[in-house]
């Protein structure tokens, strides 16, 4: 008694130096709030919605991006990833609790003649072996690690799901992107077809004047020279628009041959607006932060479970076995050979292993807190940016539009006074090439327009609720 009393008195010691020398694990300190501030911005009713892009009303666009969401090689890529962290949850789930294996074997066996019971004695000299059983293994869960394991896995899972509708508004705004880029440079080049037209005339008319002498030679090298920059301008638009299409082609996981071609048609007209309360919480509304935090949960169950491997850890075996040298009498009671066992892992001493373990999990722990933070704060960027740009955009909008309706109304004089014989037609196409280069800056500031609007919506998660997140 003496004896198991003090086996146990040293075990009980053991344990607690272990628990002692045991480091502790420090809640998370998340960054839970991000303001996106805009005093001038409008505002809205609500977050932007699931399907965002269908805000502008544009059944190409829909369909565009309904291509690229099903065959997109990047999406590709993310479910993998997404698969591969679901089956990762049924295998660490798997590992933990009872774990039952059969096994059974059938052997003959010679006894050597030189052995330590010879065959002249057993009156044998080979003899079968059979057996079969049931073994039974349980690893008691005293301090989480199993538990801890598990529920790193589901938010990896987690995270990869997140990380899989990141990838998904970031296809859908890059297709809406190109897609009204495409737009807006089919429509300059219309304009700059006209701008060509005009400088045509321009040049027949001066022809005219210096034949009729009213002219120098300055004038049409003057018109050659605005001529070249148009078609100079008319190329630089179609290679973009070239451009747009590749990268449309790449997004959908196409060819540039197989991408539709829609019709050229005016780009909508959006106002910039923010959610009703833009103070709101945008970690639930961005879902590359919702990855970024579940990616910092499970490293803080890795950590837990790292300082469980400073405990001791108790397992239960159980054998439920028959063994026979004749197969016959296998299944016969007294062929049982049943076991149970109780098997303690004390760690004394390592070499430091656990504490270098330990403190790798934590400083992977603060760089994943570190990189939560930096996506936080680049997400009120990106919003605020979006937010200035837009606004920038719509001002320089309307005043555009102001001088446009100056420059009808100058137009309009001069066509009136060619018309009465008072005025050459020459000032006309002057204001008509002015109007072409302002419809030209319009469109242009429109697609800055859009595209900080599609920014935005990025910006604040494309609708993304991070409830979805099921493993």
């Amino acid at each position: 008694m003496k004896l198991w009393a003090g086996i146990l008195t040293g075990a009980a010691c053991v344990l607690l130096a272990s628990c002692a020398a045991a480091p502790s694990v420090q809640p998370l300190a998340l960054r839970q709030q991000t303001r996106v501030l805009a005093a001038d911005a409008q505002r809205g009713e609500q977050w932007p919605e699931a399907q965002w892009w269908q805000r502008y009303h544009d059944a190409d666009l829909d369909h565009l991006i309904e291509l690229a969401l099903r065959n997109a090689p990047t999406l590709a890529a993310a479910e993998a990833r997404l698969v591969s962290a679901q089956q990762s949850v049924r295998v660490t789930g798997a590992a933990q609790g009872l774990q039952l294996e059969g096994s059974g074997g059938l052997s003959r066996q010679r006894i050597s003649d030189n052995g330590l019971f010879p065959p002249r004695f057993l009156e044998f000299n080979s003899y079968n072996l059979a057996d079969l059983g049931v073994t039974a293994r349980y690893s008691f869960d005293w301090w989480g690690r199993q538990r801890a394991n598990v529920t790193a896995a589901v938010d990896a899972a987690r995270a990869a799901q997140a990380e899989r509708r990141a990838a998904d508004l970031q296809i859908s705004a890059l297709v809406a992107e190109q897609y009204f880029g495409w737009q807006a440079d089919q429509q300059r080049l219309l304009l700059l077809q006209q701008r060509q037209a005009l400088l045509t005339r321009q040049a027949g008319i001066t022809q005219r004047r210096i034949q009729a002498q009213l002219d120098n030679g300055d004038a049409v090298h003057r018109i050659a020279q605005d001529q070249a920059a148009a078609a100079e301008q008319i190329a630089i638009v179609q290679a973009s628009a070239q451009l747009r299409r590749v990268a449309m082609a790449a997004l959908l996981g196409a060819v540039d041959q197989d991408i539709p071609n829609p019709p050229v048609k005016t780009l909508p007209q959006i106002d910039l607006q923010l959610p009703a309360d833009a103070s709101l919480d945008l970690v639930a509304h961005r879902p590359d932060i919702t990855a970024s935090r579940w990616r910092v949960e499970a490293l803080q169950q890795g950590l837990v479970a790292a300082r469980a491997d400073y405990y001791p850890d108790v397992s239960l075996r159980a054998l439920v076995g028959l063994e026979s040298r004749d197969l016959g009498k296998l299944l016969l009671p007294g062929s049982a050979v049943p076991s149970l066992g109780v098997a303690l892992h004390l760690p004394f001493y390592d070499g430091g292993l656990r504490d270098a373990q330990f403190a790798t999990q934590q400083a992977q722990l603060r760089a994943a807190i570190a990189d939560y933070d930096a996506t936080v704060f680049g997400a009120a960027r990106e919003a605020g940016n979006a937010v200035a740009a837009g606004l920038s955009a719509a001002a320089q909008q309307r005043g555009r539009q102001q001088q446009m309706l100056e420059l009808r109304s100058l137009t309009n004089a001069a066509a009136a006074r060619v018309q009465a014989g008072t005025s050459d037609i020459r000032p006309q196409l002057a204001l008509e090439l002015e109007q072409l280069a302002s419809r030209d800056a319009l469109t242009q500031l429109q697609l800055s327009a859009l595209t900080a609007d599609i920014a935005l919506q990025r910006a604040l998660g494309g609708g993304y609720l991070a409830t979805e997140d099921k493993p």
